[in-house]
């Protein structure tokens, strides 16, 4: 059994064999993540002193940033006494895991390869979640997959999910060749910790690319049930696709009029005549000073790791930029909204 210290005075011990991420979770030390498989380095922590070893692959960081003593909390057990600077979530009460069975309600083709699916849980369910966090899904062969909920509550016992097809995808072929109304599947979650941190006052910068746009539809969802004293000083969406038929929905009907919305093109033809490139750039191509800024970025890894560095460069502090990147993997169980 290792002791472990965090630079904000939080302690906790580690079993060996033990994720750093689990056991702080055991003492009830919430620490940021998502894929909890070392890919998408939302749970990174500094090490200050002592040593870890790897559970698995820590493909989620740079080998500057290893170099640098960072590592990721989901794939690392302790070897020694440790002390880490890692972010955690003080005073937020995550809602409980559950495991459900829920049926498919609606499924509707939105775009030529993103479904919108609702599904239905049973009547005396309980189930809530903090807009922005995902739910595995096990499908009707036993593959598990992550989603990102794209409500800010449950509806008339029904979850949204924003669904895209993977070439070659397990979990992609059920969901578009042979899923059907009232299919029975089971769920688990809410899961994850990419949800709207306090924000009174803040300058709050959405990003997301593709499907990205799910869990940043729950957050938009949720800013009209905040108390005005709560509520974001600014906050600047910005939603990027390769062409206009990637945008699959329009959102500015659900905007506050506080919002401002960007749409962002990576391969537009000469008709449009919005943003063109990458999302982060696009933001970023404007002078505007970030030293009140927080960003919450959804979207593919290389649009994270982009984006985060991009930020980075400019002076944001790690600590204010929040991420749940969407990876496609062999894996059993690929973070939040990949549907392999």
């Amino acid at each position: 059994m290792s002791s472990i210290t965090l630079t904000s005075g939080a302690s906790f011990d580690c079993p060996p064999g033990t994720s750093l991420l689990d056991a702080a979770a055991t003492s009830s030390i919430t620490l940021p993540y998502s894929c909890k498989t070392g890919r998408c380095s939302t749970c990174k922590c500094r090490v200050v002193s002592g040593t870890s070893k790897l559970l698995q692959p820590e493909m989620g960081l740079s080998e500057s940033e290893k170099q640098a003593g960072w590592i990721l909390s989901c794939v690392r057990t302790a070897e020694s006494a440790m002390t880490l600077e890692a972010e955690t979530l003080a005073g937020v009460t995550l809602p409980a895991v559950r495991n459900l069975p829920c049926r498919v309600s609606t499924l509707e083709r939105v775009a030529r390869d993103v479904l919108r699916v609702r599904l239905r849980l049973p009547p005396t369910a309980d189930f809530t979640f903090l807009p922005g966090q995902y739910v595995d899904i096990t499908g009707p062969a036993g593959i598990s997959r992550s989603y990102s909920l794209a409500s800010a509550s449950v509806q008339n016992k029904t979850l949204e999910l924003h669904i895209r097809a993977v070439p070659g995808g397990l979990m992609s072929q059920y969901w578009f060749e042979q899923a059907q109304p009232n299919d029975l599947l089971r769920l688990k979650g809410p899961l994850g910790s990419f949800f709207l941190r306090p924000a009174a006052d803040r300058d709050i910068v959405l990003l997301a690319t593709g499907t990205g746009i799910a869990p940043i539809k729950a957050i938009l969802e949720s800013l009209p049930g905040l108390d005005t004293s709560e509520r974001p000083r600014s906050v600047t969406l910005l939603w990027g696709g390769r062409s206009e038929t990637d945008l699959y929905m329009d959102l500015r009907p659900m905007l506050l009029p506080t919002v401002r919305y960007i749409p962002v093109l990576s391969r537009s033809d000469a008709s449009w005549t919005g943003a063109r490139g990458h999302v982060q750039d696009a933001f970023l191509a404007e002078p505007a000073p970030l030293d009140n800024i927080v960003v919450y970025a959804c979207g593919s890894e290389a649009m994270i790791k982009s984006a985060s560095e991009a930020f980075q460069a400019r002076g944001l502090s790690p600590g204010r930029f929040h991420s749940d990147a969407f990876v496609c993997s062999a894996t059993p169980t690929p973070n939040a909204g990949s549907a392999t």
